[in-house]
C-alpha cells in the first residue's frame, strides 16, 4: 500500500485548515477499506460543527487578504499545483486504485482530466475580463468588472475523488476566493495526498481547506453564515435537499444530481464501434459514474446483430484488481452498493428482461474479499422497467429495440433525467435531429461517454442539476464571482 505522508501512526486522515494538518475533534468516525482486497486503509473521524466553524473562519480570515492580491500572483500557486501534479501522477492513481477500486489506467486519466482544469483556471486573467465603454454618456464612462465573494464550499462524491474537488478548486481561488472542501468519507486518501500537494504549492494559509465527515459535516457547511455558496455531486435526492437547503439559507448553489443516460444506435451506425463504445461506457469505472449511457435504443433492423456485438464485447472485459495488468473494470464501493447492484439486476430478471449476460458470478482469483460484479447485458428492457429508469451505479446494460430514431427520442426524453445521452450513426440528418430535440445537456454523436473538456461547462438537465450554472469553464468564473459597473464621470472643474 502506498504511505501518505499526512497519514499519522493509526493511519487517522485528517483536515488540513489554516496551512496545519489537525484531527477533527470527534467520537463519530467511518473505517475506509480497499474495495477489492478487504484491507483497512484508514480511519475517518467526522469533523463537528466547532471544526468547520475554525475552517470557515479561517477560510473568511485568508479572504481578506487573497482577494486583494493582482489577478496574477493568485495563478501562481496554481502553475506550481499543475507541476506537482504531473510529478506525483503515477503515485496518486495508485492511491487511488486502493482507496475506490477502479482500474490504474482509468485513474490515470481520471487525474488527467482533473490538471486539465487547474490548466484551464490559470488562464483567469483573461476569462475574468469585462467590458469598458468609453464616453457612455456625456463625460461618463461605464465598466463592467467580477469580484470574489468570499468563503464557497464544495461537497463531493466517491466516484472521482481525484478529479471532481478540481471541477471547483482551482476557479475559486484564482477568481479571489477561499475555498473549502468536504470530500467523501468512503475514498478520502487521495485527497489527503491531493492536500500534501496543495500545501507544497503555496497558497497562504486558510485560502484552501479540507474537512472530512459526513451528513453532519455537510449541513454545517450549507447552514453556516460564512459560505457564500455551495457546490455539489451527488445523486439526485441529496442534489435536490442540498440544493433547496443552500438557496433557503441565501447562498449560491449548483448541484449536479444523478442519471439515467441513454445510447441511440441506428441502422446506418458501425455497430462494431458503437458495440464496444457502448460497453466502455457503461462498465468502464464499474458503472459508478454519471456519464455512463446504460440504457440502449437500437433500430429493430439491427437489433439481434448489435445485441450479439454488444454481448461478445461485455465477454471480452477482464474483471480484476484495478493495480493488476490487463484489468478491464474493477471492483464496485463498498460490498454495501455491491449488494445493491445485485438487487438492480434481480429485479430486471423479475421484472421479464431477458439476461444476455449475467455478471454476478465474477470472482478474481486472490481477492475473495472483493467487491466485483462483472458485465451484466439485459435485452428486451421495456420502458416502464425499474433498470430502464433508475440509476443502478453498476455495469448493468439495458438494451430494446424502437421503429426510429424520433421514437428513441421521445422515450429518452420522457426521462426525468437529462445528464447525458450519445448518438451512433452514419447519418447526418439523424446527428442534426438528434441535437436539436434531445433535452440533454451532454450530446454526443458517435462518442460513448460525453466528456466535455475542462474549457467546456459540465452539463445537465432536468433532474440531472439543480442550478443555473454548471462546473468547469466560463459558468465557474460567474458562479465564483459578481459583476459591478463603474460609472465614473471628471468634470473639468
Amino acid at each position: 500500500m502506498v504511505e501518505l505522508d499526512s497519514l499519522g501512526e493509526a493511519d487517522t486522515v485528517r483536515n488540513y485548515v489554516g496551512g496545519d494538518w489537525v484531527t477533527p475533534e470527534s467520537d463519530e468516525e467511518l473505517v475506509t477499506t480497499d474495495p477489492a482486497t478487504g484491507e483497512e486503509l484508514g480511519r475517518v473521524p467526522f469533523s463537528s460543527t466547532d471544526d468547520v466553524d475554525d475552517a470557515v473562519r479561517t477560510a473568511n480570515d485568508a479572504f481578506e487578504d487573497w482577494s486583494g492580491r493582482p489577478v496574477e500572483e493568485r495563478i501562481q500557486p496554481l502553475f506550481e499545483l499543475k507541476s506537482l501534479l504531473e510529478e506525483n501522477l503515477e503515485e496518486l492513481a495508485e492511491i487511488l486504485v486502493q482507496d475506490h477500486g477502479k482500474t490504474r489506467a482509468e485513474a490515470r486519466g481520471e487525474l488527467r482530466r482533473g490538471i486539465e482544469n487547474v490548466e484551464v483556471a490559470c488562464g483567469i486573467p483573461s476569462m475574468m475580463q469585462s467590458g469598458t465603454l468609453l464616453n457612455a454618456a456625456p463625460e461618463i464612462d461605464e465598466s463592467a468588472v467580477r469580484k470574489p465573494l468570499g468563503t464557497f464550499a464544495a461537497i463531493t462524491p466517491f466516484n472521482f475523488p481525484g478529479m471532481i474537488p478540481l471541477w471547483f478548486l482551482p476557479y475559486a481561488v484564482a477568481t479571489g476566493n477561499s475555498f473549502i472542501l468536504k470530500p467523501s468519507e468512503q475514498d478520502p486518501l487521495v485527497t489527503q495526498k491531493l492536500f500534501e500537494l496543495i500545501d507544497e504549492a503555496g497558497f497562504p494559509d486558510g485560502v484552501v481547506q479540507l474537512v472530512n465527515g459526513g451528513k453532519d459535516t455537510v449541513n454545517a457547511l450549507i447552514d453556516h453564515d460564512g459560505i457564500e455558496g455551495i457546490s455539489f455531486v451527488g445523486s439526485t435526492p441529496i442534489a435536490k435537499l442540498v440544493y433547496e437547503r443552500a438557496a433557503a439559507n441565501g447562498k449560491r448553489v449548483q448541484a449536479q444530481g444523478g442519471a439515467k443516460n441513454h445510447i441511440v444506435v441506428t441502422e446506418t451506425a458501425d455497430l462494431e464501434f458503437a458495440a464496444e463504445k457502448t460497453v466502455s461506457s457503461a462498465c468502464a469505472c464499474a458503472g459508478e459514474r454519471c456519464l455512463a449511457n446504460d440504457v440502449v435504443l437500437v433500430e429493430e433492423s439491427v437489433y439481434d446483430e448489435f445485441a450479439d456485438l454488444v454481448v461478445a464485447e461485455a465477454e471480452a472485459q477482464t474483471v480484476g484488481y484495478g493495480l493488476d495488468d490487463g484489468t478491464d473494470i474493477g471492483s464496485l464501493i463498498s460490498e454495501e452498493h455491491e449488494t445493491t447492484v445485485r438487487n438492480y439486476i434481480q429485479t430486471g430478471i423479475e421484472e421479464g428482461a431477458t439476461m444476455l449476460r449475467d455478471g454476478r458470478d465474477a470472482s478474481v482469483d486472490g481477492y475473495d474479499e472483493g467487491n466485483f460484479v462483472g458485465p451484466t447485458v439485459f435485452g428486451d428492457v421495456t420502458e416502464d422497467m425499474v433498470i430502464s429508469q433508475e440509476e443502478i451505479f453498476g455495469p448493468v446494460l439495458a438494451l430494446d429495440a424502437v421503429e426510429s430514431v424520433d421514437a428513441a427520442i421521445e422515450r429518452m426524453n420522457a426521462s426525468q433525467f437529462g445528464n447525458a445521452a450519445s448518438l451512433f450513426t452514419g447519418s447526418g440528418a439523424d446527428a442534426q435531429k438528434f441535437r436539436h430535440q434531445a433535452e440533454i445537456g451532454n450530446i454526443g454523436v458517435n462518442v460513448g461517454t460525453s466528456a466535455p473538456m475542462a474549457f467546456f461547462h459540465f452539463g445537465g438537465w432536468k433532474d440531472s442539476f439543480f442550478g443555473d450554472l454548471h462546473a468547469q469553464g466560463e459558468d465557474m468564473i460567474q458562479f465564483y464571482t459578481d459583476k459591478a459597473i463603474y460609472i465614473e464621470r471628471w468634470p473639468d472643474a
